[in-house]
Order: C-alpha cells, then structure tokens, then sequence
C-alpha cells in the first residue's frame, strides 16, 4: 500500500509511523479498494513550507542555467525509469484507463524535457537602439527575471502532467514552489513531488503539500507567494483571484468544447475522435467533446455511425487495456452527470446510447437535441457524455460556439482552407484545432481559455512567461 509524505525544505514529513500529522486514506474510484494513505498538512507545515520556499528562493533565482537543465532533465529520466510504477499508481487512485495512464506519464516526461530545451536560451535579448539619432553609442538588454516562489494548485485528473506545467517552467526559470496536490488524488502528485526532490532538487526549492482548502487560501493570501498558479473548477479559481487581486494569477478553469463537423470531414475520423475525445477516462479532461455539431449534409451518417460507436465503447475496470471509458472520480460525481443527463430528458432532449451507471461507472451517453437551458446544454459536465446536433450554415455553429459562457479549445473537422481561416478568425476560445477534435494539446503549445475558462497560458515557455517579470538594460557605451 502506497503512502504519500509531504516533501517540506528537503524533509520527508508525516512518514507512515509519524503520529503527530494527520493521514488520510485514498480509495480507488473503480471498486472502493484503499491504494494508499497521504498525510495531510496543517498549519505548522504551511508556514514551514512557505518559509523554505521563500528562503530557497535567494539562491534559486541566482542559479546557473546548467543546474537547473541538469535538474529538469534527471526529472525526465527518472519519470522514464519508473513510468510502469506511476502509470499503475494513476489508474488505480483516479480510475484513469491503462492506455490513458501510460500518456500521461510519457507526457510528464516530455514537458520536463522542454523546459530543460528553454534554460539555454530563454529570457535574455539584445535589440539596437541606433535606429533613433539618440541611439547611437547606446546597448540595449531586455531580461526576464522570476518573480518569487509559486503556488501551484493541481487539479485531480491530470495530477502528473498538470504539475509539471506549473513546477518545469517555474524551476526553469528560478522560481521556487509549493506544489499543492488535489485531495482527490494526494498519492500522484505527491509522489512526483519526492521524485523530483530524488533527481537533485535542493531543499526548499520544490516543497509538495497536500492540505485542506483553508490552509491552501492561507498559502495564496501569504506574502511570501509571488504568483498563483491554479488549474479546476471556476468557483475555486474565481474565489482564489478575489482573495489575491494585487497578485499574478493564472486560471485554467475548464470549458464544455464543441466538435463543428463540416461538410467536406471524413466520417469514420469525426466518429472515432468524437468517441475518444468525449468518453476517454470518462470525460473527466478539460478540452473533453461534450458538443458535436453536425452540418446536414452529413447528419444522419453521422448520427447512425456515433449511436453504434456509442454502445460498443468499452467501460469498466480501467486496469483492463482495452476500458476507455472508467469510473468517475466519486459516488457524487457519478450522481452529478446522471443529474444532468435526466434533466436533459426531461426538458426534451432524446436519448440516443447509454444513461445508466454501474457503481462509479456512467455508460457512455450520447443525447440529441439538449435545450441549452439545461446544465448539459450550457455547464461542463465533466463525464461521458455527447451532445448533438445539427447546423447548416457555418455562421451558426461558430455562433453557438461563441455563445458559451466558456472559451478553452474547439474542433473544426475540414479540409477546406478557407473554412479553417474563418474559423481560426471568429471562434472565440483559447484555440481552434482543425481537422481534429478539441481534446488535443501539445505540451509545448499556448494553452488556455477565454471567458469562464480562465485567463494566462500554460505551455512551457509560455508559463515561464508568467512566472518572469521583463527587466530592460540601457547602457551607454560611449
């Protein structure tokens, strides 16, 4: 049975025969089964992990760029060594599927890799003056330098991944950082923490945390923390901006993106993506489909091909290589999405696959016609589930699209160049995937939403951006 320590200056602290902290135990989502305990942080541990980070934080930010590459790349190869044990650990503490476990941990991977790629080249950039008269015999420098120690708020689902966005950049850059592991999933992200802390991070400079929500306000309120880094729901995200308005925030907050399936798309693509993209690890993504919108033309294919496709997903155990769709994170999740697909129903919209739950399990459902008065309509249901409908002009699709509260990712299935320009100009979300669905990032890419989505980018070298302050240099040197 696993257990997660905190990771406070160095110090492994609330181990497995330590009294004196308390410990919590995690269930698996699938079948109830305990996989582990975590100790959890109380007010003495904040304060201690808030003095390391910002003590550790004087030496950090004055680092050679070689220590911090070497860092972030022995991160790398040692997430490669034991990806078989973190991969395991996922699917069992948040019933992530096999084949989505083993992505996610090459990913972890990859984007310790990128950040290592930026240190020998990032933040640093001479421009001529001389162009002006009053330029000549000047040099000018602008630097970015980081701002401070940084709390990184991660959310459930992509408890690997997710925090690498936030801890490879900021350790890139010199940031220190308090990693501060969902409650939902203690086990992963804390267990990153102390792999971290293995592959040569001094004291202080990476501190994992996981404690209860007031104890994470204190941390976001304190002065010590320079920037906010959160990824989850948008009333936490909306609450953790109004506790700190003077300081850096970023927000990645979620959305219910929209496949747009036009004319000229390749049928079997749409219903394959549509169907990994809405009901793989059970919806629980940010940029998961929850809206397919279909032109006419194509409807009744499409309709016919996704009902089939809708039924023959396999769910269940997530430890089986072939589930695609497992549990929901809780009982209470589960309830949730069932919820909103019966008030669905009930306001008109027709059940075309699925609707029913075993334990913690929602088959996956595909609906047609949802009032977007309904939460399924408007909300991001965060489960597997598929809205459908139909348009014939591209003018309404991207209408409906940019009629959401939301704004993070949406899919534009075509080939046609002049329709991937339009839409590229006039969908308002953070991005406009074309020729594919909205479930798709790469962990190098400008990431985040507009809206109830969030504000800030993630992506390495664009998180490193949000984690720096540009300084400018004018030297005479005549």
């Amino acid at each position: 049975m696993t257990h997660s320590s905190l990771l406070i200056d160095g110090v492994h602290v609330g181990t497995r025969d330590d009294a004196s902290i308390e410990k919590v135990t995690v269930r698996a989502p699938f079948d109830g089964r305990v996989v582990g305990t975590s100790a959890v942080a109380g007010p003495l541990e904040i304060e201690r992990a808030l003095e390391a980070a910002h003590r550790a934080f004087q030496n950090w930010r004055r680092s050679a760029r070689r220590t911090r590459r070497d860092l972030l790349r022995g991160v790398a190869s040692a997430v490669r060594a034991k990806s078989d044990l973190l991969a395991g650990l996922l699917s069992d503490e948040i019933g992530k599927p096999t084949t989505w476990s083993r992505g996610e941990v090459a990913r972890l991977a990859v984007t310790f890799d990128l950040a290592a790629d930026l240190t020998s080249s990032y933040g640093g950039e001479w421009m001529p003056v001389d162009f002006d008269d009053r330029g000549d015999g000047y040099r000018c420098l602008a630097e970015r330098f980081p701002i401070g120690p940084v709390l990184a708020i991660v959310p459930y689902n992509w408890p690997y991944n997710l925090a690498a966005h936030k801890v490879a950049p900021a350790l890139a850059v010199g940031c220190t950082v308090i990693l501060k592991a969902s409650h939902q999933a203690p086990l992963s992200t804390l267990t990153l923490a102390h792999l971290i802390d293995e592959a040569g991070c001094p004291a202080g400079v990476l501190n994992g945390l996981f404690c209860r929500p007031r104890e994470a306000e204190a941390m976001a309120a304190d002065n010590r923390i320079a920037m906010v880094s959160f990824t989850g729901s948008p009333p936490v995200g909306r609450r953790l901006k109004a506790l700190v308005p003077q300081k850096r925030v970023s927000l990645e907050l979620g959305g219910n993106a929209t496949a747009i399936v036009c004319a000229d798309a390749d049928l079997d693509y749409v219903v394959a993506r549509c169907v990994a993209g809405g009901f793989g690890y059970a919806g629980q993504v940010c940029i998961a489909v929850q809206h397919v919108t279909v032109h006419g033309s194509l409807y009744s294919k499409v309709r016919r091909s996704l009902i089939d496709a809708t039924k023959a997903c396999p769910c269940g155990d997530p430890r089986e290589p072939q589930t695609v769709c497992g549990p929901l994170i809780t009982a209470e999740a589960a309830d949730k999405v069932m919820e909103w697909i019966d008030e669905a129903i009930a306001a008109g919209a027709v059940l075309l696959a699925g609707g029913t739950r075993t334990g913690n399990v929602v088959a996956p459902t595909l609906l047609e016609g949802v009032p977007q008065t309904t939460r399924l309509g408007c909300e991001e249901v965060f489960g597997p589930v598929l809205t459908l409908e139909r348009f014939e002009a591209l003018d309404d699709a991207i209408g409906a699209v940019n009629a959401s509260k939301y704004g993070l990712q949406c899919g534009v299935f075509t080939s046609d160049a002049r329709i991937a320009e339009k839409a590229f100009r006039e969908i308002e979300t953070g991005s406009v995937i074309v020729g594919d669905y909205p479930t798709l990032r790469f962990d190098n890419m400008p990431y985040g939403g507009v809206k109830l989505s969030g504000f800030g980018r993630e992506g390495v070298r664009y998180a490193m951006d949000e984690m720096t302050e540009l300084k400018t240099l004018l030297v005479r040197t005549a």
